[in-house]
């Protein structure tokens, strides 16, 4: 008990610093109208449009529309190009009716998890300056697309932290339980201070970033074996010296994520452990602050035996709860009642850590060799299934493609070593 006791110390002090980084963080994505400073690639475009927005989409016909529908009336948006994954629905057809690009996806190579081929394949069709990744789930609001813009003057890579949708208490009870474990791991987003490349977390619901930019980091093919990909692209871009900035924009996005409890269980519980770019030492760290900060006082109220550092813990965590309420669109009882819930999301997180799974959309993938984010492209990164090495579906106009090597990758890169941050981030 006396070495229990030391132990919640010390993951008490641990969480307590990563907590007490929220009252230092940068404000929440506000609405805006365009960059401050249009860049030339913008200015050549037609007025105020300057972004091509890249969705994903595997057999999403029950929910894109609305995704798509508001990316094409945003006025920042150029085009949205709709990426369909060998869908088996109608998804492909419902998004050219509603006005989008579709680009049907290459089957997939050997090697690589869907999500980042179907991303990989829409940066090069895409014709403007930024890109903007998003999932078909998402529901962006007006002003979104020109304040993603706007705040990658002082980034290089951009991700989202969303309003959620949850259909009832207990979806948004479970749901709350998974992100307050994110909190209690990485601190609250938006913090001034940029994290270790090995602590750097992002959102791939919305991501943005310079097209330009991410082809020369050859991005989505250095991660393409990853079941947690936005992680894995957001600290793989870090560790090359990419600014990688994590916001909250509640008010222009929403996500509604999840069908059920048993998916909220299911799906997010499988990647928030994110086995698959932590390393056994600091994943078994992470673990351990959430079963003795969260789980455990918990667990001591519940048997009438809680102690009084487990008392401070609950105070902190009812404090946290009353945070999060602005995360979701509809925020009601399900928000406080989530601490009960902390000991059975420990356990999700742990049996995902030990057992992780690889199958997502009705596909199976091969484990991966090791744990841990590419450092670099070898000749690994040529790409396997396609009709010619390095080459893409034509595009009409204004899209032509870097010229690229047999190796597959991109212009401005190091031989021999990663690419070179992108020259705005470098120049600073």
């Amino acid at each position: 008990m006396r070495v229990l006791s030391i132990a919640q110390g010390v993951a008490a002090l641990v969480a307590g610093v990563r907590l007490a980084r929220g009252r230092d963080r940068l404000p929440p994505l506000g609405r805006t109208t365009a960059p401050s400073v249009p860049s030339p690639a913008a200015q050549a475009a037609p007025v105020g449009r300057s972004i091509s927005v890249v969705i994903p989409a595997r057999n999403e016909e029950g929910r894109i529309a609305p995704c798509v529908t508001a990316a094409l009336a945003d006025p920042s948006v150029a085009e949205v190009i709709v990426v369909d994954d060998e869908s088996t629905d109608g998804t492909a057809r419902l998004a050219a009716g509603l006005g989008a690009r579709v680009l049907a996806g290459e089957p997939l190579p050997d090697g690589w998890i869907g999500k980042q081929w179907a991303l990989h394949q829409g940066l090069y069709a895409a014709a403007s300056e930024i890109v903007v990744t998003l999932d078909a789930d998402t529901r962006p609001r007006p002003g979104l697309f020109s304040a993603l813009a706007s705040a990658l003057d002082g980034c290089d890579l951009l991700s989202l932290g969303p309003r959620f949708v949850c259909d009832g208490p207990a979806e948004q009870a479970l749901h709350a339980s998974f992100l307050a474990t994110l909190v209690y791991r990485f601190g609250p987003i938006g913090s001034r201070v940029l994290p270790a490349p090995h602590r750097v977390v992002a959102n791939g619901q919305c991501m943005a970033f310079r097209r330009e930019a991410m082809l020369a980091a050859d991005g989505f093919a250095r991660v393409r074996g990853h079941m947690t990909d936005d992680v894995a692209l957001a600290r793989t871009l870090a560790g090359d010296g990419w600014a990688v900035r994590f916001l909250d924009a509640g008010d222009l996005l929403a996500v509604d994520m999840h069908e059920s409890t048993a998916d909220v269980w299911r799906e997010w519980g499988r990647t928030l452990a994110m086995p698959d770019v932590t390393d056994p030492v600091r994943l078994a760290g992470d673990l351990a602050v959430v079963w003795l900060t969260t789980a455990l006082p918990v667990l001591r109220l519940a048997v009438g035996r809680p102690t009084g550092l487990d008392l401070g813990l609950l105070a902190t965590r009812l404090l946290l709860t009353g945070a999060l309420r602005g995360s979701y669109t509809r925020p009601g009882l399900g928000v406080l009642l989530s601490p009960l819930l902390d000991p059975v999301t420990a356990v999700r997180l742990t049996q995902a850590s030990l057992r992780p799974v690889r199958t997502w959309r009705g596909r199976t993938y091969p484990k991966r060799a090791k744990t841990g984010t590419y450092s670099k492209r070898t000749k690994a990164g040529t790409y396997s299934k396609r009709t010619k090495a390095g080459t893409y579906p034509e595009r009409a106009k204004a899209g032509t493609y870097p010229e690229r090597t047999s190796t597959g990758t991109g212009p401005n890169v190091r031989s021999g070593g990663p690419p070179e941050p992108p020259a705005r981030n470098a120049d600073r």
